[in-house]
């Protein structure tokens, strides 16, 4: 069956609020160059830097958190030239969507023809021509029927979860083995996780678990008893943090930022590694200074992925060592739903959008 040439897709015209979310039926199917692949996306996962690229929170010119009023109505006054992950300015209009499960249905002439027909996860972040580049920001992404992306970056998986449930792994999953990598974390240390009951934390849960870590996760009151069934091996709410003691921890994993920043940074031991990949709490922290050197603390950045990581978490899941975590599903036309439910942060795990 000869493929399309227009597609369904989500247009970002801007940075803003929903208004700026615009679902067409006559997208332009991409064109492949020698290298690429033309992916027909099946499921595509839900995060908060969907929200934070479509508000521009990326700005340095924003000093607030990533609440449900600033995802809903965007934030007014930004210099929008610094509104995506790597601090450059978007090009609109753009598709985005960083989590994508789907099938390769055509090459370019550089590609082996029998990749053709594989089902695949795209790496979320890539690098090219020693730039990185991340799905659904400096390049087209998953909110719509097809993407294309370099062959290298779509990793074949063999699985026999549905393509909704493999969506739901590529972002917060890589996210959170990138910083349990980069802190190098131990059978038998202890792990402090925020953000506990979201994708990327729960994510951490997982994967720590797996390390053999000693858990112990922070997440809401309503959230304790699903988190708790995550694996870890203590929930505490957000409140209950002053109870931990200081240098008591051997790596933190904070989501949160703002205040939170410089009480976790507190909890770890000497020579603790602390590893941030969000601040959905506020991107501006008071720090001490002081606790980082006369402590000897790493403090990382975890953004771009490590070497190995993707391809380590397509081995965890075709070994069944993480499973998939998918609270509701929402067909692609309703993608400004979807994020309103996203926002309300009422769940455990992911929200998945179908394209067919």
């Amino acid at each position: 069956m000869p493929l399309k040439k227009i597609m369904k897709g989500v247009y970002l015209t801007g940075h803003g609020g929903f208004d700026k979310l615009e679902y067409r039926e006559d997208i332009p199917v991409p064109e492949l160059e020698n290298n690429e692949v033309l992916v027909k996306i099946h499921a595509a996962g839900v995060n908060n830097t969907d929200i934070n690229t479509r508000i521009a929170w990326y700005s340095k010119s924003n000093q607030r958190g990533n609440s449900e009023e600033l995802g809903s109505k965007g934030i007014d006054s930004l210099h929008n030239s610094d509104g995506s992950w790597g601090g450059s300015t978007i090009k609109f209009p753009r598709i985005q969507g960083i989590d994508a499960c789907g099938e390769i249905v055509k090459v370019g002439a550089g590609v082996e023809k029998n990749r053709v027909g594989e089902r695949v996860l795209i790496s979320p972040c890539m690098e090219i021509n020693s730039q990185y580049i991340f799905l659904g920001s400096e390049i087209n992404g998953s909110f719509a029927e097809y993407t294309k992306v370099q062959s290298e970056f779509a990793y074949k998986v063999t699985s026999d979860l549905v393509s909704e449930q493999l969506s739901s792994f590529p972002c917060s999953y890589s996210t959170a083995e990138n910083m349990l990598t980069r802190t190098k974390l131990k059978k038998d240390e202890h792990i402090l996780i925020t953000g506990a009951s979201g994708g990327v934390g729960s994510a951490c849960i997982q994967l720590a678990k797996r390390r053999g870590a000693t858990i112990t996760a922070m997440s809401s009151l309503s959230k304790i008893k699903d988190v708790n069934k995550l694996g870890a091996d203590k929930v505490i709410t957000h409140d209950q943090l002053k109870n931990i003691d200081n240098r008591s921890v051997d790596v933190v994993i904070d989501l949160l930022g703002k205040d939170y920043s410089n009480n976790l940074i507190n909890k770890l031991k000497y020579f603790g590694r602390y590893a941030t990949a969000g601040a959905v709490s506020g991107p501006i922290a008071s720090i001490d200074i002081r606790t980082i050197y006369l402590h000897d603390l790493s403090l990382f950045g975890c953004t771009v992925l490590d070497s190995g990581v993707f391809k380590n978490i397509i081995g965890y899941i075709e070994k069944k060592e993480i499973i998939p975590l998918v609270d509701k599903i929402f067909p692609l036309k309703n993608i400004i739903e979807a994020q309103k439910y996203f926002l309300k942060k009422d769940f455990i795990g992911k929200i998945v959008i179908t394209t067919y």
